[in-house]
Parts: C-alpha cells; structure tokens; sequence
C-alpha cells in the first residue's frame, strides 16, 4: 500500500493540488532528510528545531520564516525539493483556473471539491496501474466531512465528467491531519506551492525564474502526471506544464 499525501496552494485566480505517493521505506527516509533540514535551518537562524517547513512562509518570509534572510530561505526551499527528487516517490499535481470555471458555470463547485476529484482518479489510475493501493492522508481543511462523503460517492458510483471512474483503489476514508504535525504532508505543501508559482506565477526577478524552474526541473523525474484544467475554453482545455497532457 501507498501512502498519498495531499494539499493545496491557491490564489483568487487558481486553485493547485498535488499528491505525494511514498511506500513505507521511502516515508522514513524522507521524513528523517526533512527533519535534518529544519534542525540545520533551527541551528543558523534561530528556530524552533520543529519549526514547519510551510512553502508559503519560506516563500514569502511569514511566520517563524519573517527574519530568515532571503537566499537563506530559498535554499532550505531547495532542500525540501531535493530531499523529495532523492527518494523513490511520485508525484500527481492538478490545477483549475478559477476565473474561467467561473465564466463558464452559473453556479460552479468549490474548486477544492474539482481539484481534489481530479487529483483522487489519477491517484487511483496510478496505484491500480502498478498493482497497489492508496491511503489518503490530506492536511487539515474545512468541509472535511463533505471530502469524505465525495469520496464514498466516487467509490460507489463514480466520478462526476468525461473521466467518469470508481475508485477502488482508494481504501478506508481520507484523513486529515495537521500540517505541523507531519514531515510529509509538509513535503507535499511545498510541492503544491512550487507547481502554482511555476505554473501560473510570472516572476519579475530572472533569477527567481530560473531558480523555480530548476527547482521544478529537479522533480520532473518523480512527477506521474500533473494538468490544470482551463473551463472557459469551451470543451474544457487541459494543460500541462509543458503546453500538453502528460502522462
């Protein structure tokens, strides 16, 4: 069995999500990289040795990150990407431009309910293809009991959409948990906020351009499938990163 660890990054515009698949060997070796990397930042700059390693408070200098000088903070940034690229994993990512889902439907779902739905059939197309199945263990949100109750719904009836599918892979219900509280889904928080900024972000700095993309570049190799859903272009483009479905 595998483990999917899932969370979210978004804006007003765009709603990103993705899913980090890790068997139990791998699971232990990257929570003990990540917690090295926290313990080595905790030792430079002053930090509590289980601080978070939260992508949107490393990015933008929040929280216990606010005094963390800037190339400080991109490196352990770095660290994270590489200490997940190193172990054998996979990556699922999945986006929805808002704007256009809401020029396009009158009333349209939340878009965590689209993106996750999307997110759960490749999780359960990926762990079907190779003979396993999945846990799914997400970071804490609201609507937890409606998450829990669509995912019934997709494994009794299907999906809702042209890639209409049961998920029989999936097994029990999913579970939540805090973020602070678990290396992994803080890995997968990092990773969601680094497709969104790769995905949809212009940077006006080159070097932070070049420095995303390398990023980026590094997991490649672990990503299974990644795709932001565009509904306003009538039929309902999809895209990936690289301007086609991959995978």
């Amino acid at each position: 069995m595998l483990l999917a660890y899932v969370d979210e990054s978004y804006t007003d515009n765009w709603f990103t999500m993705a899913a980090l698949l890790v068997g139990g060997p791998p699971s232990v070796a990257l929570q003990e990289e990540l917690d090295r990397v926290a313990k080595a930042a905790a030792a430079a700059y002053g930090l509590s040795p289980e601080v978070e390693l939260h992508g949107h408070e490393i990015f933008h200098a929040k929280g216990a990150w606010s005094d963390v000088p800037p190339r400080a903070r991109v490196g352990v940034f770095d660290d994270v990407i590489e200490a997940v690229a190193a172990q054998d994993v996979r990556v699922i990512a999945r986006g929805l431009d808002i704007v256009g889902q809401q020029a396009r439907y009158s009333q349209p779902d939340p878009p965590h309910t689209v993106v996750l739905q999307h997110l759960l059939e490749r999780v359960d197309e990926y762990v079907t293809s190779v003979g396993e199945y999945a846990l799914v263990i997400a970071d804490e949100v609201d609507a937890q009991a409606k998450h829990r109750a669509d995912l019934s719904t997709y494994r009794e009836v299907g999906t809702l959409g042209y890639r209409h599918r049961k998920l029989t892979r999936i097994v029990d219900t999913l579970h939540f948990a805090p973020s602070n509280a678990s290396r992994l889904v803080q890995a997968v928080d990092v990773i969601a906020f680094l497709y969104r900024r790769v995905f949809t972000c212009e940077e006006t700095d080159e070097r932070s351009r070049k420095a995303k993309l390398a990023m980026w570049g590094r997991l490649v190799p672990r990503v299974q499938h990644e795709l932001c859903w565009f509904p306003s272009t009538g039929s309902g483009g999809q895209i990936g990163l690289w301007g086609r479905d991959v995978r």
